[in-house]
C-alpha cells in the first residue's frame, strides 16, 4: 500500500506514503486514492477529510517521472482522469471538507491535489509549485485551469511559466493557504481547524461546500437563485432545530446529520 487510510471520530485522514520518492503518484497510488475516496463518500460518518503526505520533506511531488509508461504527453490528456489528479483536484462527489495539511514541497500533482481541498494549512517549510514546463510536460489535471481561479492571474502563470517554487507564506499572501505555521505545530493547528469543523453542523457544511462549488462562475444573482438539494437538506433538517434549541439552551450542539 502507498496510501494510508483511518477514519476515526468523524474524521478520514489520508497519507500519501511514499516517503522515499517525495510522495509521488503513481498508477497504483491513484487507484489507492480513487479507491478511498469512493469509501469515505459511502460513510455517511464522515464529516472531514485531512490529505498529507507522510515525513517532513513532501506532501506530493506529483507524478512519479521514473513511472516508465511509455504513455505520450497526448495520450496522458486524452486518458485524464475526470477527478483530476489523485482523483481530488475536480471532484465534485465528495461533499466534506478537506483539509490539505502540507508538510514539505506540493508540486505538480500534488499541488494539484491542494488546489481540489477546501482549506490549506501549511507548515513553514511547504513549497509550492506547477514546475511541468521544465520537463516538457503541462499540469493537464487541474493546475492550468484551477491555480488562475485561485490566486491572481498573473501569479498563476508566473508560477507555471517559470518553474519556480512559491513559498507557503506567499501562497498564503495571496490567499491559497489559509493558515502558515512551524513545522512542530503542523499537526496541533490542523486539529484545532478540525475541531472547528466538526462544531458545525454537518449538513450545514455540506450546503455551504456545494454552493461554492457550484456558483463560483455565476453572476451573484443567479448565485443566490440556485436551490441544490444540500442546500435544501440544510435548511430542513433536524440539526437547524437543534441548533436554535442548543443556543437557547446555552450548551454545545449535538448534529446527527439529518
Amino acid at each position: 500500500m502507498s496510501v494510508t487510510f483511518t477514519s476515526k471520530d468523524h474524521v478520514a485522514r489520508v497519507t500519501i506514503d511514499r516517503p522515499q520518492r517525495m510522495n509521488a503518484i503513481d498508477a497504483a497510488t491513484a487507484g489507492e486514492l480513487e479507491t478511498i475516496w469512493q469509501k469515505i463518500e459511502a460513510d455517511p460518518s464522515v464529516r472531514c477529510v485531512v490529505l498529507t503526505g507522510a515525513g517532513d520533506r513532501a506532501f506530493s511531488a506529483g507524478a512519479d517521472l521514473k513511472d516508465e509508461t511509455g504513455v505520450s504527453g497526448l495520450d496522458y490528456w486524452a486518458a485524464a482522469n475526470p477527478e483530476g489528479f489523485g482523483a481530488i483536484a475536480f471532484r465534485r462527489s465528495l461533499k466534506v471538507p478537506v483539509i490539505a495539511r502540507v508538510n514539505g514541497v506540493a508540486l505538480g500533482g500534488g499541488m494539484e491535489m491542494v488546489l481540489g481541498c477546501d482549506i490549506v494549512i501549511a507548515a513553514e517549510s511547504a513549497r509550492f509549485g506547477l514546475p511541468e514546463a521544465k520537463v516538457g510536460n503541462l499540469p493537464l489535471a487541474g493546475g492550468m485551469t484551477l491555480l488562475q481561479r485561485l490566486i491572481p492571474r498573473n501569479i498563476a502563470v508566473g508560477l507555471m511559466m517559470t518553474g519556480r517554487m512559491a513559498s507557503a507564506q506567499e501562497m498564503a499572501h495571496y490567499g491559497l493557504v489559509n493558515a502558515v505555521v512551524p513545522a512542530d505545530e503542523l499537526d496541533a493547528e490542523t486539529d484545532r481547524w478540525v475541531a472547528d469543523i466538526l462544531a458545525c453542523a454537518p449538513l450545514c457544511l455540506r450546503a455551504i461546500k456545494a454552493t461554492v462549488r457550484d456558483t463560483a462562475e455565476l453572476p451573484p444573482d443567479q448565485a443566490q437563485a440556485m436551490r441544490s438539494p444540500d442546500l435544501i437538506a440544510a435548511l430542513v433538517s433536524d440539526d437547524s432545530q437543534e441548533g436554535v434549541r442548543a443556543f437557547r439552551e446555552k450548551r454545545a450542539p449535538v448534529w446527527q446529520g439529518k
